[in-house]
């Protein structure tokens, strides 16, 4: 079987017609982080559950890129997770290509199904077995989904992949500490390529790199998105990462998202206080003199999260329905945005 030949394989219940990839619907997950059974029955506790992500939707067509952005801990990691079926969800549903993941039953099925999307993660250092060669890390996808099976096709793919992420294919001999940082993470691309993927959620791949590795990192994803037809899910809290590599961003806080919109829009109009305050953070090297939101306050314990919007301790807009009712992602001029102030006009809005 020869690697041109290696194409997805068809899942029943698919709509190749749609141009929606993936879609996410209400996803919320939780997490127990009460004290052990007896703590809590000794002192009367209650069980505390941690709102990673609480009500997160969005969608995802084919070929583009939406990244999330948003501060630590603001539940962009977990979104990827429960995407890739790392964590089951609390509540909502993860729909690809149409079909709902949690209501696939066989697991040959499933298994089709998990071979169209991969995950790059954070922390090229991590992600890779210390104790096997390159080659045999690429080539394990090719092997557990039975794309290939004669191993001379497979190291032969294995070289085509190297080629692709810009290493050579003598490489697949080496250990992954005989690489750097940035090379770590081009093995760790050409790994998530190995099974023919159509989508890849990519967890904050450029952050535990060099400024100049970052650069040719995401070079190289937009080439192979090019060269490929991928669709990224992107997660970063870097706002010059994401302006470089999206076509839309999601915002999000305290496991939410509050806005949502094209990259060229919500650099020139950023409509949510949080958006308008994370994008003041980025120096102004051009010297525009437009007026900057400070940043103030913290981010609330998660544990004990504000009522209504999560945001407004730390809005310089927030009136007393801001304080008691929760707000909803709705469209709003060529984006979504959750905010009451937006909605009731009480935040300038300058034409994008």
């Amino acid at each position: 079987m020869s690697a041109e030949s290696a194409t997805a394989v068809p899942v029943t219940g698919v709509d190749q017609t749609s141009k929606v990839l993936l879609e996410v619907r209400d996803l919320a997950r939780s997490f127990d982080v009460s004290k052990p059974w007896l703590n809590r029955v000794l002192e009367g506790a209650p069980r505390v559950l941690l709102k990673a992500v609480d009500g997160v939707s969005f969608t995802i067509d084919r070929g583009e890129t939406l990244s999330l952005v948003g501060e630590s801990g603001c539940g962009k990691s977990t979104v990827a997770r429960l995407i890739c079926g790392l964590y089951p969800p609390s509540r909502g549903e993860v729909v690809f290509d149409g079909v709902d993941m949690a209501k696939i039953a066989q697991r040959s099925e499933m298994l089709r199904m998990r071979r169209r999307f991969q995950m790059i993660f954070q922390d090229p250092y991590a992600s890779l077995n210390p104790r096997w060669r390159v080659g045999k890390i690429i080539a394990e996808p090719i092997r557990q989904h039975g794309i290939l099976t004669d191993e001379k096709d497979i190291r032969r793919r294995v070289g085509e992949l190297l080629e692709d992420v810009r290493l050579s294919p003598l490489d697949a001999e080496k250990f992954p500490h005989e690489f750097s940082g940035g090379q770590r993470q081009r093995i760790s691309i050409a790994r998530a390529l190995s099974s023919n993927p159509e989508f890849l959620v990519c967890d904050e791949p450029t952050s535990a790199l060099d400024v100049s590795v970052q650069a040719q990192i995401l070079n190289l994803m937009k080439d192979l998105q090019r060269e490929h037809g991928l669709t990224y899910l992107f997660i970063s809290h870097n706002l010059a990462v994401v302006s470089h590599i999206s076509n839309r961003v999601g915002v999000m806080y305290l496991g939410r998202i509050v806005e949502i919109a094209p990259t060229k829009t919500l650099f020139t109009r950023p409509l949510h206080p949080y958006t308008q305050m994370l994008e003041s953070a980025i120096p102004d090297i051009t010297m525009s003199g437009k007026a900057r939101t400070p940043v103030a306050g913290e981010v609330p314990n998660p544990l004990d999260p504000p009522t209504g919007c999560a945001f407004h301790p730390r809005c310089p807009h927030a009136n007393d329905r801001c304080k008691a009712e929760r707000p909803e992602l709705v469209d709003f001029e060529g984006a979504q945005v959750a905010c009451h102030a937006v909605a009731e006009r009480r935040i300038p809005i300058r034409a994008a």
